[in-house]
């Protein structure tokens, strides 16, 4: 068991919420612990396999509306973006934004997020580039150095998918509040068969079950548990009530855990809840701009509508 005294803020957040979640009836981790230097990692490889259509189409979408979706910032503007990861796909918006003033990647990892900041000021060198390290779930306060620009915000992906629908709307309500914000480019993935839905969440080489069973292995690292990630298998199962793919570990024998302190008791085939994917209609996402201050003004797809990058603009009555 790892001493409290020696765990850092974040840790400390992360023990709290896993304490929390193992010992509800219904077994839950929060997704977004997910995102350790190798889980960050291990998502990124994710993107790349053939059968997770989303980041593909999406950059194909800002591909080909790099130079309208740029010019959504004012010159001397600043682009923050949430969740921002390596901040592979908006490299796209950011060759088309010579006039950008400042780029704030918003990352809950630190290392991998400076190490991103690192490499964008090499290739960037006119651009302002402040990281913010941050759980873009709650409340992010923008840098000074944005003071008095003008900001749209980004939040590329499906992750808003990953959200159950109060925190989505949090997150776009935060948004919302940032000074000068006048536009925000939202991905979603758009509802489709289940079969294709699957396969992009439980791929062929593993690489998912990776990621997801990773938080097992940041939980033994960091807080000292001491879970056998081996006696855990991965399942995504499709809820077509609720619209989303739902990411489990199952455990595969009956065991027991220990974190903190606490025994947690497995029996075989319980499965603990990791992660929710939704996916969104044209009219469920009006609906939530709308619940958080926004109006859609435009929703660009591709030619198979699989995928959306939403422009949302901030309401004038809220505003004002």
């Amino acid at each position: 068991m790892k001493d409290s005294a020696a765990l850092t803020d974040t840790q400390r957040e992360m023990r709290e919420d896993a304490l929390r979640g193992l010992s509800a009836p219904q077994k839950v981790l929060s997704p977004k612990w997910l995102y350790d230097a190798r889980g960050s990692a291990l998502f990124e490889r994710i993107t790349t396999l053939p059968e997770y259509y989303p980041t593909r189409t999406e950059a194909g979408i800002l591909r080909a509306h790099a130079p309208y979706l740029a010019g959504l910032v004012p010159p001397g503007g600043a682009l923050a973006e949430l969740g921002s990861g390596a901040s592979v796909k908006t490299r796209t918006l950011l060759d088309a934004g010579a006039h950008f003033g400042a780029y704030v990647p918003i990352d809950i990892s630190r290392d991998f997020l400076f190490e991103t900041a690192d490499d964008l000021r090499l290739r960037y060198p006119a651009l302002g580039i402040m990281p913010v390290v941050a759980d873009f779930t709650g409340p992010v306060a923008l840098p000074p150095g944005v003071a008095g620009k003008q900001v749209v915000g980004f939040f590329p992906g499906s992750t808003i998918g990953n959200l159950p629908p109060a925190l989505a709307r949090d997150l776009l309500l935060h948004a919302r509040a940032w000074p000068d914000v006048g536009h925000f480019i939202l991905g979603a993935d758009l509802v489709k068969d289940p079969e294709t839905l699957i396969a992009a969440y439980d791929d062929t080489q593993g690489v998912t079950a990776q990621f997801i069973g990773n938080l097992l292995v940041r939980l033994n690292d960091e807080l000292g548990a001491d879970f056998d990630v081996n006696a855990f298998d991965y399942e995504a199962t499709w809820n077509a009530l609720a619209a989303r793919i739902d990411m489990h570990l199952v455990s595969t024998r009956d065991q027991t855990a220990q974190m903190s302190g606490q025994t947690f008791e497995f029996e075989r085939d319980e499965r603990i809840h990791v992660s929710a994917a939704r996916k969104y209609s044209p009219d469920s996402i009006e609906k939530l701009a709308h619940e958080a201050g926004w109006k859609l003004n435009r929703m660009l797809t591709d030619a198979d509508e699989a995928f959306a990058v939403c422009v949302l603009e901030a309401a004038e009555s809220i505003r004002a």
